[in-house]
């Protein structure tokens, strides 16, 4: 036995008396899957775990989709879950000692399943591989720490500062570091946490919001690894939060009349001798960058529907909020969506501004990088970059740059899309659609408060 072998078994005996969850993540970022006993976990990481396909195609509440042809057509068949790393991961603020592996759906045959958002970015990433580019990514999510009670009463409120005298945030204080000193306890946690799961945490900022604060992740030459340590950021934010006596949420708008929730990406493409293909040695970037840009543009509004999945999440985009509503780009503009950071030429990247951190990172990714792509393999040439207010140089635009900003809309621009189909695979396209569409008529269902409150006694 090689003693990689010897030491893998090692580390696996010793976490046999830990329970862990496998689980894998559905279309809409939600985690599906088992807790085992630890003594299973030495045949999952080898065999992994049997889970009918249509469970990535539930809706958003985990009930069965049948408009997307994964139940009774397929008999409900199972596919292979497999682990994606060496070795169970630990969950340090679980009350009883547990582990966490994280998994990828395959068919039985082992083909990869097309309808996994990991399996749908996997197949973006190999076709830059056979281009010689390799993506390096980060991502940025904000987040909102709330009062405790949040979860429970179904409303936000600001969390009271146990370090801070027992004030309540209510205001906004963007780049405070007080409110980072009153919440000192909750972020070295989080840190800690992130140091022991590998997930890069870098700057934590407070943001815009009571309350809300943002955490960058850094760049890693790998987008399934950073899509999968955005997964789990967001899983132990939420777990540290419920532990420390808070509730946390990466809605896109939690509050109506304050910052919601983005999450940025930041992309290079380094070629095979590890160079940056985007710098050029000057400021404005190489014609690869600017390809990769027009194919961003062009393919926005068609996969809206990845960055804002959800009904809340188009609350985000009005006019004059930091949430662009047009397909723009420029260079060092925070109004634009597509923005070329200032930096030394060998770190010339984009950042892509669209997302709700509500978004499933898989999908996210798949999607802008599936979107340079295909600027890239097209040559396409992007319009002049935006100086100013991008709102305001924008409001006239062409059309085809307009993005949708009603839920409905951008599941029909989705779903007709001949190049998300190339590029993220027909099998994706139907099933995601069909969970959205099934998603919106239930909501279309409901009467809300605000129906009655206006119209039931005065009509």
């Amino acid at each position: 036995m090689y003693k990689k072998d010897v030491e893998r078994e090692f580390a696996m005996n010793a976490k046999k008396g830990n329970e862990f969850d496998l689980f894998i993540v559905d279309l809409n970022g939600n985690l599906r899957g088992k807790r085992m006993p630890g003594s299973a976990l030495y045949k999952v990481m080898d065999e992994g775990v049997k889970l009918p396909r249509s469970v990535l195609g539930f809706d958003f509440w985990g009930d069965d989709v049948l408009e997307n042809g994964l139940v009774f057509e397929t008999g409900d068949s199972d596919g292979v879950c497999m682990p994606v790393h060496d070795d169970a991961i630990p969950v340090p603020w679980a009350d009883s000692p547990r582990d966490q592996v994280l998994a990828m759906m395959f068919n039985p045959d082992g083909s990869p399943f097309g309808a996994d958002p990991r399996q749908v970015l996997s197949g973006v990433v190999k076709r830059f591989k056979d281009l010689g580019l390799t993506p390096v990514v980060a991502t940025e999510l904000e987040f909102y720490l709330m009062d405790g009670m949040s979860e429970e009463t179904q409303r936000p409120r600001p969390p009271v500062l146990i370090e801070g005298h027992g004030r309540r945030l209510s205001e906004t204080d963007c780049y405070s570091i007080d409110e980072m000193d009153c919440l000192s306890a909750f972020f070295t946690e989080v840190r800690e946490v992130c140091d022991i799961q590998c997930v890069p945490a870098d700057t934590i900022i407070s943001e815009l919001g009571p309350g809300q604060f943002e955490i960058n992740l850094n760049h890693v030459p790998d987008p399934m690894l950073a899509g999968d340590q955005a997964i789990m950021f967001k899983r132990l934010v939420k777990g540290i939060a419920r532990k420390q006596g808070y509730s946390a949420t990466f809605m896109a708008k939690p509050y109506a009349k304050k910052s919601g929730n983005g999450m940025h990406v930041h992309f290079s493409l380094l070629n095979e001798a590890g160079e940056n293909v985007f710098d050029n040695g000057g400021e404005e970037g190489t014609d690869v960058m600017r390809h990769a840009v027009a194919g961003l543009m062009h393919t926005m509004a068609d996969g809206m529907l990845t960055f804002a999945p959800h009904m809340n999440s188009y609350r985000r985009f009005m006019v004059g909020a930091h949430a662009p509503t047009y397909a723009s780009w420029g260079y060092e503009n925070r109004t634009v969506a597509i923005r070329i950071p200032e930096s030394p030429p060998v770190a010339r990247r984009i950042e892509h501004r669209v997302a709700g951190a509500d978004a499933n990172p898989y999908l996210v990714l798949a999607s802008i990088l599936g979107g340079a792509l295909y600027g890239i393999e097209n040559k396409l040439q992007p319009p002049a970059p935006i100086k100013g207010d991008a709102n305001a140089e924008t409001a006239e635009t062409d059309d085809n740059l307009v993005l949708p900003i009603k839920w409905d809309d951008a599941t029909a621009i989705f779903t007709k899309s001949d190049v998300l189909k190339e590029y993220l695979g027909e099998e994706f396209i139907r099933v995601y659609s069909a969970a959205k569409r099934q998603e919106q008529r239930k909501l279309h269902e409901q009467i809300s408060d605000i129906e009655y409150e206006a119209y039931l006694g005065l009509l």
